[in-house]
């Protein structure tokens, strides 16, 4: 089995870890249903945005043939309300819970209305106007971006030295209201320089898919908003199986970990589910938590998974991915460009970026080097591949 190093950022202590961790601290029972239920009032605000349809569930028949499932189906994430990513369903149920707390409004407020609520405020008093700030590396800067465009407010939006030139300008392609701001660093010195802002300007409303103690309320929105795709992928699933029940294995990314928190959340209704993590091996900060016991801060490195480069785990995601995360897997660059040029050219219609593919690589790499799910389980479960991201430009790894 490949192994990596990873270098604790408090204390500099390097280890060297094997790429699948069977996490030991998974509770193999289930959760009461009532913990992860769906607020049909979020799918209602995302049927107001403009572009709104599902994405598309993808069949690979063999890639379960070769390994040995009922079904795989990949989501295909790449073109979300018009954004090559799934983020924008976060950040959109986020900010408009932000707008709506602001404006003293319920969150049943349309889209619509809150918008007019916020030109009205700044016509009475320009002095109240609200400012979106937030950080990114690149999709859900990109996202909330697009929702300031939307309410026709400003967003400031930090990013790391590492950021490309061609991201960066998908941002500000977003509008001319948008200020990114690039900052020499990691993506964790760019969370520190938002909270300053949040802390210094009234007219900054922070809004962050990471949580830290004292900041939970709003990525757990982001979490909440989420739910619309697993709603979705629950309905397709049915329809692909004609109705079967089968077991679920959930292969999903993890950056700061709401994503993960999301989908954790939702398959944990039963046991027989299990979720799967990929993380590169250039930011396992969430394996390597677990491998601690405790959230453990990471150094990360480049890769081209860049929506994956994250240090810290969120706090509210932790102990959620600690009980129900089954295995967390590392991939690396190679491997990922791998799946995303197979992804390309055997399956038509499949749009994978590097995080999107990632998973496929987890899900074989779990299949070749652990008996964990044996290949009889494997008979009567269906796998979902959550791809995250669209195909988009990275320099590519050495050895492609």
């Amino acid at each position: 089995m490949s192994t990596h190093e990873v270098t604790h950022l408090e204390t500099g202590e390097k280890v060297t870890r094997q790429a699948i961790l069977i996490n030991p601290y998974y509770k193999a029972e289930g959760q009461p249903a009532s913990q992860h239920h769906i607020d049909p009032e979020v799918e209602d605000f995302h049927r107001q945005l403009p572009a709104y349809g599902e994405t598309q569930l993808h069949s690979l028949p063999s890639i379960a043939t070769e390994l040995g499932f009922a079904h795989v189906f990949l989501k295909d994430e790449s073109s979300r309300f018009g954004l090559p990513s799934f983020k924008i369903l976060g950040a959109s149920w986020a900010i408009h819970r932000v707008l709506c707390r602001r404006l003293e409004l319920s969150s049943s407020t349309t889209l619509d209305s809150v918008k007019q609520a916020l030109a009205s405020r700044k016509e009475s008093d320009p002095t109240a106007s609200v400012r979106l700030v937030t950080c990114s590396e690149g999709n859900w800067g990109r996202a909330v971006a697009r929702m300031a465009k939307y309410y026709e407010i400003p967003a400031t939006i930090y990013v790391p030295g590492f950021m490309n030139e061609y991201t960066r300008n998908l941002i500000r392609g977003e509008g001319s209201n948008i200020d990114l701001r690039v900052l020499d660093g990691s993506y964790d010195d760019t969370i520190a320089a938002v909270q300053h802002e949040a802390e210094t300007d009234s007219s900054a409303l922070m809004v962050m898919d990471t949580s830290w103690p004292g900041y939970e309320e709003i990525p757990g929105w982001v979490t909440e908003g989420y739910s619309t795709l697993m709603a979705e992928v629950d309905r397709q699933v049915v329809d692909h199986t004609k109705g079967q029940q089968l077991p679920v294995v959930a292969v999903a990314s993890v950056g700061v970990g709401s994503w993960a928190h999301s989908v954790v959340s939702h398959y944990r209704i039963t046991a027989n589910n299990k979720v799967i993590t990929v993380e590169p091996v250039a930011a396992p900060s969430f394996k390597e938590s677990l491998h601690c016991g405790e959230i453990t801060p990471i150094k990360t490195g480049d890769t081209i998974m860049n929506g994956m480069n994250c240090g810290t785990t969120s706090t509210i995601a932790w102990p959620v991915l600690r009980d129900g995360t089954f295995a967390a897997v590392t991939v690396n660059d190679l491997e990922s460009h791998d799946c995303v040029y197979e992804l390309r050219h055997d399956y038509v219609g499949v749009n994978a970026g590097p995080c999107g593919a990632a998973t496929l690589v987890a899900l074989r790499k779990l299949c070749a080097d652990r008996g964990d799910v044996s290949s009889e389980d494997r008979k009567n479960m269906v796998v979902v591949l959550f791809s995250t991201e669209g195909r988009r430009e990275y320099t590519l790894p050495a050895g492609a």
